[in-house]
């Protein structure tokens, strides 16, 4: 069993809640996802037969409160993300989408009768959600989104196109953005719409083990009903993004975590030159910079979930962590794959799917260079995007 990495002894500060989340998660994630994740990577699929089971663990909205939902502290639901991605990004992914990008959104801006129908039909597994903003040329840039909505009589048509949309091809309701009057504005569309499709995006070669789809609307009628009736403008959309990548800061630890944990042990056990890996000077240089950049990260991660937690946290901070981890694992991951020499490209080992897998999540949610942005902007007062 992973025992973690912990060279500050982060785990004696731990409060009881935080461990049991932690040591269940880290639990699953060893004995039910990670003999199956080479398949599913080969594959280019995700093991939905967990589904029900991370239902039942309460992984979904976890740190949402009411119609059941656990309401964990925000230390406990990092915790969390960082165990899902020590065993790959795309089960972070499936449970970050699920619960930040669709419970949230539901939970937040729905009415009483949209979270009475999903919110407890997803927090249990029973039904799959997808979030769908980003559009095939407005990535970066959700402002400038094509997808529109007209109301025609006691429903709205929606049409245009989202791409890179998580769990788009298996979902039974997609939080969808359109620009309705000119305003943004959030709507669930089912599975089963009239115009509505969802097709898989294939040779990907990040992000395998999950499922990844772009969706079609023409002119798709959505009941009146489906339209989130508090969410207005695209501050609405990017606060879902805000707890998304709270998520994701965090996720890239475990990554981070289970690459090193793989170099370490690693390099004790490979002679070259009559002597284990890890005698050389070369490599401990690398160990120590990769266990000070792991460690730099949880203490911010830490900080972090402080912050949410006491209803401090600023979006800009959130940016920084996201930013600052996800590029650190990504260093940690191509520094250990380094270190296993040519045993690092094979999938018998997990460091280049960690590797690989952090390519998207240093793009996804905010590119590192978009981030980079938001923190000069509020540093400075000019905004630079334009």
């Amino acid at each position: 069993m992973f025992k973690g990495i912990d060279y500050y002894d982060i785990e004696s500060d731990l409060n009881l809640q935080a461990r049991l989340v932690r040591d269940t998660v880290r639990s699953f994630v060893e004995r039910e996802f990670l003999p199956l994740v080479r398949e599913h990577y080969r594959a280019g699929t995700f093991p939905r037969q967990l589904t029900g089971t991370m239902g039942g663990l309460g992984l979904f909205g976890a740190n949402l409160s009411g119609y059941g939902l656990p309401g964990i502290d925000n230390l406990s639901y990092g915790l969390m993300m960082q165990e899902l991605e020590r065993g790959d990004s795309g089960l972070r992914s499936f449970v970050s989408v699920q619960g930040a990008l669709v419970m949230y959104p539901i939970h937040r801006f729905g009415s009483e009768a949209q979270k009475e129908r999903w919110l407890p039909k997803l927090a249990s597994g029973e039904a799959i959600g997808c979030f769908g903003l980003t559009e095939p040329d407005h990535g970066s840039d959700p402002a400038g989104m094509i997808t529109r909505a007209v109301q025609k009589g006691g429903d709205y048509l929606l049409s245009g196109v989202k791409m890179w949309i998580t769990n788009g091809n298996i979902a039974d309701v997609a939080v969808v953005w359109a620009k309705l009057d000119g305003e943004i504005r959030g709507f669930l569309v089912e599975r089963g719409t009239p115009g509505f499709s969802a097709g898989e995006i294939a040779g990907k070669l990040s992000l395998r083990a999950s499922e990844t789809a772009e969706l079609v609307l023409e002119e798709a009628r959505v009941p009146a009903e489906n339209l989130l009736p508090d969410a207005f403008g695209l501050k609405s959309a990017l606060s879902c993004l805000n707890q998304a990548r709270y998520g994701i800061a965090w996720g890239a630890l475990g990554a981070a975590m289970a690459c090193f944990d793989e170099a370490l042990s690693y390099c004790r056990e490979r002679t070259v030159f009559g002597r284990p890996v890890a005698g050389f000077q070369l490599t401990q240089a690398k160990l120590a910079d990769m266990v000070t950049a792991i460690t730099q990260g949880q203490l911010l991660a830490l900080q972090l979930a402080h912050l949410k937690e006491s209803g401090r946290l600023r979006a800009e901070q959130v940016s920084l962590a996201k930013r600052s981890n996800v590029r650190m694992a990504l260093e940690v991951a191509r520094t250990a794959r380094g270190i296993l020499g040519a045993n690092g490209i094979s999938d018998e080992y997990q460091c280049m799917r960690h590797m690989c897998n952090l390519e998207s999540v240093d793009t996804y949610e905010g590119t590192y260079e978009v981030h980079t942005l938001v923190l000069g902007r509020d540093l400075t007062g000019i905004d630079a995007f334009t």
